[in-house]
């Protein structure tokens, strides 16, 4: 098998993977837990059911519709990246980290296409449920993503003597996330620890790379 096939196979592999806990977790988490529901599993960490209409991480911007249509574009264009990263000799292990970012960008992507159209709204009282095509809380592009990775590490008071907010309640990592989150997280920090060389390369013209590779030709020759 040529090498580009195993690159693409194991882009593929990731992906799908991600995905499949991703959407099996939401799923999960829809069909069994009221809206804010929490699940304690330790002490520092909750299954908590929340929805959102923003970006990762729960953050508003923009319309619903925007944000839907912004998040199809951007994993189409991370497709024909990937694509070409595939094509060419490109390291695993950066290949695996933008498969890593298309996946929890498609995740995203298939709460906001679809749930809107296949389950009832979620609220707290009530436990969503699969209904008919069409029948759902909102029509196409506009359903929620559902988050419920809850991590409280350090939960206290500021001190009485903080200004502005002492005695006020201190939490430390408030954020409610999912699985595609996650991916999008891990492989973005791990392109900018170990592949930010190679990513400002890939995303350089054919000409300036060629430019580049026979400049770095030529300095060699010197030496």
């Amino acid at each position: 098998m040529k090498n580009g096939v195993r690159k693409a196979w194991l882009a593929v592999a990731v992906v799908f993977l991600v995905l499949l806990i991703d959407q099996l977790s939401k799923i999960w988490v829809k069909t069994h837990m009221a809206l804010y529901d929490a699940i304690p599993v330790t002490e520092w960490f909750k299954i908590y059911f929340v929805e959102n209409n923003g970006m990762a991480f729960g953050i508003e911007a923009g319309g619903k519709l925007f944000l839907s249509l912004f998040r199809i574009v951007a994993v189409v264009l991370i497709i024909i990246y990937l694509k070409r990263l595939v094509a060419e000799p490109y390291k695993k292990g950066f290949i695996i980290c933008v498969a890593l970012i298309l996946a929890g960008a498609t995740g995203n992507i298939i709460d906001s296409i679809f749930y809107g159209a296949i389950f009832d709204a979620s609220y707290p009282g009530h436990i969503s449920s699969f209904v008919p095509w069409g029948e759902g809380y909102a029509t196409l592009l506009h359903g929620k993503v559902v988050d419920m990775l809850y991590f409280p590490l350090i939960e206290g008071h500021w001190p009485q003597w903080v200004p502005m907010v002492g005695g006020e309640e201190f939490l430390f990592f408030r954020f409610i996330f999912n699985v595609a989150d996650s991916a999008i997280t891990v492989g973005v920090i791990l392109i900018l620890l170990f592949y930010k060389k190679t990513l400002s390369y890939s995303l350089l013209s054919k000409t300036e790379r060629e430019k580049l590779e026979k400049e770095k030709q030529e300095k060699e020759r010197e030496n």
